[in-house]
């Protein structure tokens, strides 16, 4: 702003006046003006050739018909394609001898790793350490069998899930509707003391055990994979083994589910997640005792229960 009886310009003004002091009107420069209206001309441009305006339940689609996300999935089926081979090999190659093909066998676990930050680990944890309820599948701790067929059937199939007809399936009974509470006491402290060398059928809480457990635990206290009963004395506890925990456990029963994951992943995506799981640190071979592989149905995908 400046006093225009000490300015020797002759520049008009806004004819804003304070207090007799008034602003000049000075023009924007040319090339910044017309670099204003170019931006004009390409934001109309753009909103007419690529998604732009938003509307109710989306955006003007562009007369180009671009899309990012139609660009992410272009990316993605080029990295599958280029991994055509690989699956295919997967698929075709029995999950007993994988490990000797060391190229496949690689290829497998870091697809089985991706599927499992992506699929499992909001369970069984970034380490695949679980937690109360979710299955530790760093140990060498199974309910239904470490073999990597055995957990390739866990994956493709789930355990106690209404979405798939062969699912694994076992339920304990609520004892609290059929023992007394003294009764139930007892049993929590036999089994508390089975890993500290407590024969499974001595004593008062071993007569519980026997007319109540054995039946699915086994007299020795071992455990039946066929039944995804746990063994009740290495000191691995799914869902903890405090007074309060285990109190719980036997009255009402423990009923964890997990998903079937065949249908969603596919068969190399099971494959290659039980591959992963196999190798963490717990995965057992063919000379361990287990059960026998389902028949393999195609499309079938990955798991994240195959531990205790």
């Amino acid at each position: 702003m400046v006093d225009k009886k000490d300015s020797p310009r002759n520049v008009e003004t806004t004819g804003h006046s304070w207090d007799g002091i008034e602003e000049y009107n000075n023009p924007l420069p040319r090339w910044w003006l017309w670099t204003f209206y170019a931006t004009i001309v390409w934001g109309l441009i753009y909103a007419i050739l690529y998604p732009a305006l938003p509307l109710v339940k989306g955006a003007t689609g562009g007369v180009l018909g671009w899309s990012q996300r139609a660009d992410v999935a272009a990316q993605i089926d080029a990295v599958t394609a280029s991994h055509a081979e690989l699956r295919a090999a997967l698929v075709e190659t029995d999950l007993r001898v994988l490990a000797e093909n060391e190229a496949l066998h690689r290829y497998a676990v870091q697809a089985g790793a991706a599927l499992f930050r992506n699929n499992c680990s909001q369970c069984h944890g970034s380490g695949a350490a679980g937690a109360v309820g979710y299955p530790n599948l760093l140990d060498d701790d199974w309910l239904w069998g470490g073999r990597i067929e055995d957990i390739a059937l866990t994956v493709r199939h789930g355990i106690r899930n209404e979405e798939d007809p062969d699912a694994r399936f076992s339920q304990m009974p609520a004892f609290g509707d059929l023992l007394e509470r003294a009764e139930i006491a007892t049993l929590v402290a036999h089994v508390q003391a089975l890993p500290n060398g407590v024969a499974p059928l001595g004593g008062e809480g071993g007569t519980l055990f026997g007319d109540n457990c054995a039946s699915c635990h086994g007299d020795d206290g071992l455990g039946n994979r066929d039944l995804g009963a746990p063994n009740l004395t290495d000191a691995i506890w799914l869902y903890a083994s405090d007074d309060q925990s285990l109190t719980r456990l036997i009255s009402d029963g423990p009923y964890g589910v997990m998903p079937p994951w065949g249908d969603r992943l596919g068969e190399p995506g099971v494959r290659a997640l039980s591959a992963y799981v196999h190798q963490l640190g717990g995965g057992e071979g063919e000379t361990d005792t287990s059960i026998e592989e389902a028949p393999v149905a195609t499309d079938a995908a990955p798991e994240d229960g195959a531990q205790e």
